[in-house]
């Protein structure tokens, strides 16, 4: 009965998975985590590890990113999980990407957040290019709220620690087939638990299909590259660009961005035609993560196109002062997108709940969701 039996079953071994088993645990509740890969090898460990607070969208998203942050900040160092840097640098280049970042300045998402000119931001942060071929930079947004794990190896880590400190059980490489709470059928058994939290991420036509259909989600695909700079390259936190204020709704649905939307239309409609903004973290061992872009579909196909590489990789040359570099990997990422929603929370009965986060903010905003879900359960 002990191995069969508990009080919470998690399907999905993710960032999403993992926050509600976290929460779940913290709460007394005896936990089982349920994962049919041998490892999470899915989105929460294909991403920046960028757990991002500015930007995000007004509301809901921001409030569970800013909760979220304050989760990772008690987790990862119980965990082992190093915070490899914190802040972001977001580089205005435009009049118009000024404008949007001045209305930002004047909402309460900007708590904490500063508008650096240019000769503070040189001085801060001395690889950011702030003149360049493509113009002067008008000036920086810094926000002191965003850290950077390692996503590659955190989420592992995390999911160690759970069993570890926390007695969470993980069945790895077991296949959910049926969940009919309290029974959960398995390839492998037959399990019971007085809860059960679906947290299933891309598997759109498996366990509750048929309550996700009306919500017209479908995939969307990045593409991302590590990048090995000179030894000497230390980035001053996580940074960004024009692009991106037109891409995180935080910005995106601010007045100005109308017109900054409409000026990059005309000058980089390309990028904007893949999906593309530009973030670039940095690795403890020196090498940078660069990324992303974004298509959508019902089905995407695994092949990577090295015309989006070098796009990305022109934004971050005009954002650094980066005279070298070797790209060493590419890679894709895939995670479900919602247009209505940056987040799914189902109860298909009383005992059940399906949690898919549809906007590839897992990381971002994972505890602060997994709250929620506890506190109205």
């Amino acid at each position: 009965m002990s191995n069969t039996h508990f009080d919470l079953i998690v399907v999905g071994a993710g960032i999403v998975g993992l926050a509600h088993a976290y929460t779940a645990a913290r709460r007394g509740l005896k936990v089982c985590v349920i994962e049919k890969d041998a490892a999470c090898i899915g989105a929460s460990i294909r991403n920046f590890g960028f757990v991002t607070v500015t930007g995000q969208g007004a509301g809901d998203t921001w409030r569970r990113a800013r909760r979220a942050r304050e989760v990772w900040g008690e987790v990862a160092p119980q965990a082992g999980i190093e915070v490899v840097h914190q802040g972001l640098y977001l580089t205005a280049f435009r009049d118009k990407a000024l404008a949007v970042l001045e209305q930002f300045m004047g909402t309460e998402m900007a708590e904490g957040c500063e508008l650096l000119d240019v000769a503070e931001a040189a001085q801060r942060a001395p690889t950011l290019r702030l003149d360049g071929p493509e113009g002067s930079a008008r000036a920086v947004l810094y926000s002191p709220h965003e850290a950077r794990v390692e996503s590659r190896t955190a989420i592992g880590l995390l999911a160690a620690w759970l069993a570890e400190a926390h007695g969470v059980v993980f069945r790895f490489s077991e296949q959910v087939l049926e969940v009919a709470t309290p029974r959960v059928r398995t390839a492998r058994a037959t399990l019971h638990a007085e809860r059960v939290a679906v947290c299933t991420n891309i598997e759109l036509n498996g366990l509750f299909a048929e309550r996700l259909a009306p919500h017209r989600l479908q995939l969307c695909q990045l593409h991302m590259l590590r990048v090995q700079p000179p030894k000497s390259f230390k980035l001053p936190g996580s940074v960004m660009a024009d692009l991106s204020l037109v891409r995180y709704h935080g910005y995106s649905k601010l007045p100005a961005a109308q017109a900054l939307r409409a000026q990059l239309e005309a000058e980089e409609g390309e990028s904007l035609a893949h999906g593309i903004h530009l973030i670039v973290v940095q690795s403890a061992d020196g090498s940078l993560v660069v990324g992303d872009s974004h298509h959508y579909g019902p089905v995407l196909e695994p092949f990577a196109d090295t015309q989006v590489d070098a796009l990305m990789l022109r934004h971050m040359q005009e954002a650094l002062r980066l005279p070298d570099y070797t790209v060493t990997q590419r890679w894709v990422g895939t995670y479900p997108s919602s247009p209505d929603t940056d987040c799914l929370i189902d109860a298909p009965d009383d005992a059940t709940r399906l949690v898919i986060v549809t906007s590839g903010t897992g990381a971002s905003t994972a505890f602060g969701i997994a709250e929620e879900v506890f506190a109205a359960w």
